[in-house]
């Protein structure tokens, strides 16, 4: 339940690749540096059994959805599943939010399920932070959920980006910018020109504050608050994003094994390169938000560690004390007039019998 004092997350410990190891020491991480919250500890009681705090509440759940579970196995045969119940706790009003790391496809099929998506809303999607040279993250939607998507669509997530950023970052008016293959509007497919027109009458009608379109290394210039794509593009550039930063970790591991030379060379780059890993380490950004469901639920990396796990704690936490689920029906319900006649204008016109 969440109320003016207290802030209460569900949380499924038997999520992702390490489970209770890693959730349930970031559970205790993030308790203890947050006395306002409570937190719902889902999982099979056994796993469970050896966290005590006074602020924590097992829930019992029988069942894990697995990394390699398939949807049907997951949303249908997994009815007691942690992530399920986890998701349950919020549809229920016991939690204002919920935070997995397990299958992503799994969760926002669940979530989807059991939350129902939001009026105004066709697809949910996965919106998370990248690292920018700016010190801060570039928020990008959509990060995977969904592969193809039509100009309306592209245009929901820009508004639901929006609201997210404005609450978890304070940042009221938040610049969007639509990723393409170049800055000038007559670039990109028939899909992106039309959706760059739908975000300039957006930006027109005080909808968004729309900068334009953007390309690859705006992401990680900073460029712009909000970076709207489909779900493909979207999820290639966090893998690359990602694996920069372990490329960086294993340079400043292995060249130290090298020749005489190659040492003298990192010990000298040491302080520029660790301080630049430090900076897109993804853990600082970790913790996704299923935008467009009646429901917080906020998808952390499988792989990740209890700092990154924490994080997806404090960022689900910020969404639910600052009442996200409002800011994007607010901003939904402002838009409604332009999203409609943007599927109105898409609509086949009627055939009429003379």
């Amino acid at each position: 339940m969440t109320s003016s004092t207290s802030i209460t997350v569900a949380v499924d410990c038997m999520g992702g690749d390490f489970g209770p190891r890693v959730t349930l020491a970031a559970c205790r991480r993030f308790l203890s540096t947050h006395p306002d919250a409570r937190l719902l500890l889902v999982g099979r009681a056994e796993a469970l059994s050896g966290f005590v705090d006074p602020r924590a509440e097992a829930v019992a759940a029988t069942e894990v959805v697995e990394m390699d579970d398939p949807l049907e196995i997951a949303l249908r045969k997994k009815k007691d599943s942690s992530m399920r119940v986890a998701i349950e706790q919020v549809r229920d009003g016991k939690a204002g939010a919920a935070v997995s790391a397990g299958n992503t496809g799994a969760l926002m099929a669940i979530a989807r399920y059991v939350l129902k998506t939001m009026d105004g809303i066709d697809r949910p999607a996965i919106a998370g932070q990248m690292p920018n040279f700016k010190g801060g993250g570039t928020t990008m939607l959509d990060l995977g959920a969904n592969v193809d998507c039509t100009p309306e669509h592209l245009l929901q997530f820009a508004v639901m980006g929006s609201a997210l950023v404005s609450v978890l970052q304070d940042k009221q008016n938040p610049t969007v910018g639509l990723l393409n293959i170049g800055e000038e509007a007559i670039k990109g497919n028939e899909v992106i020109k039309k959706t760059g027109e739908l975000l300039r009458s957006a930006g027109n009608s005080g909808d968004l504050n729309f900068h334009g379109n953007v390309e690859g290394n705006d992401i990680f210039k900073g460029t712009v608050d909000i970076v709207v794509c489909d779900g493909f593009v979207g999820n290639v550039a966090l893998k690359a994003s990602e694996g920069l930063a372990t490329m960086i970790g294993g340079f400043l591991k292995t060249e130290f094994s090298r020749n005489i030379f190659t040492k003298i060379a990192a010990i000298l780059a040491y302080p520029v390169l660790s301080a630049f890993k430090n900076r897109v380490d993804h853990r600082r950004y970790n913790g996704a938000a299923l935008l467009g469901l009646r429901g917080l639920v906020f998808k952390s990396h499988g792989s990740a560690d209890e700092i990154a796990f924490e994080t997806a704690l404090n960022r689900a936490y910020d969404a639910a004390r600052n009442q996200l689920l409002d800011r994007v029906r607010e901003r939904i319900a402002h838009a409604a007039p332009l999203l409609m006649g943007a599927q109105a204008d898409r609509a086949e016109p009627a055939v009429t019998t003379p």
